[in-house]
């Protein structure tokens, strides 16, 4: 299973929400970069890089720390928040994503996300499933639709969609442990590539999302929270 720690970018800071609030915006480092490598010191390969800026504005934001860090270090990235147009898409990779991730524009529009999945191949574009009660969250998660994120998720597998991150937004930050019954319902109902999202607070709930059979597993707050080190996560990998 890969580990894939998160850098969450505000006005091009690291920073951390807890449940997707931005009230609740705590910065860990003001240069990103210093982050990352650090990342890639102790033998991580993957980044999870999201622009919380463009997250709940009109387009990509921070495409230029996704830039600075993909020039200066090795890390393979993947990048979400704010991609609502072509060329947004087309901004993320030249400034070095690997993957870009989509999450809103696939709930609110479809057709769109579908064009950038056909343009670029499943192995680049990654769905974004985040959830509320179930329901999937878009902009930033500052609104709830309708769509259940079983449903949503199988939806799109029939379309071609072979890679998502699945975010339990109630667990998000809380370092209260991973959602996975919810994963397991994810994985026996579809043979996507799962990348569980939320909750992380030990190495034990690395562990229980790998045999529960994720693909991935993103880390944030319990990396800068130290309730996880860099060696324990070396050592996983």
């Amino acid at each position: 299973m890969r580990i894939i720690p998160a850098i969450d970018i505000i006005d091009g800071k690291c920073v951390r929400l807890t449940k997707g609030d931005y009230t609740t915006q705590k910065v860990y480092n003001e240069n990103p970069l210093e982050v990352a490598k650090e990342f890639e010191a102790n033998g991580i390969n993957y980044l999870h890089l999201v622009d919380l800026d463009g997250a709940k504005s009109k387009q990509i934001v921070n495409y230029k720390t996704l830039e600075i860090i993909a020039k200066n270090t090795n890390l393979t990235i993947d990048f979400g928040g704010g991609l609502k147009s072509d060329e947004d898409v087309k901004i993320a990779f030249e400034s070095g994503a690997s993957q870009i991730t989509g999450g809103s524009i696939a709930a609110n529009n479809p057709e769109i996300f579908m064009r950038w999945l056909a343009t670029y191949g499943s192995d680049k574009i990654i769905l974004g499933a985040d959830c509320k009660n179930r329901k999937i969250a878009t902009n930033g998660w500052l609104k709830t639709s309708d769509n259940d994120v079983v449903d949503f998720i199988t939806g799109y597998e029939t379309k071609g969609v072979t890679n998502v991150i699945c975010t339990d937004i109630a667990k998000d930050g809380m370092l209260q442990g991973t959602s996975n019954e919810l994963f397991s319902e994810i994985i026996t109902n579809t043979t996507v590539n799962l990348i569980a999202s939320g909750g992380v607070s030990s190495i034990k709930d690395l562990i229980k999302v790998k045999e529960i059979g994720c693909e991935g597993a993103i880390v944030g707050k319990a990396i800068y929270e130290g309730k996880l080190t860099l060696k324990e996560l070396q050592e996983l990998c």
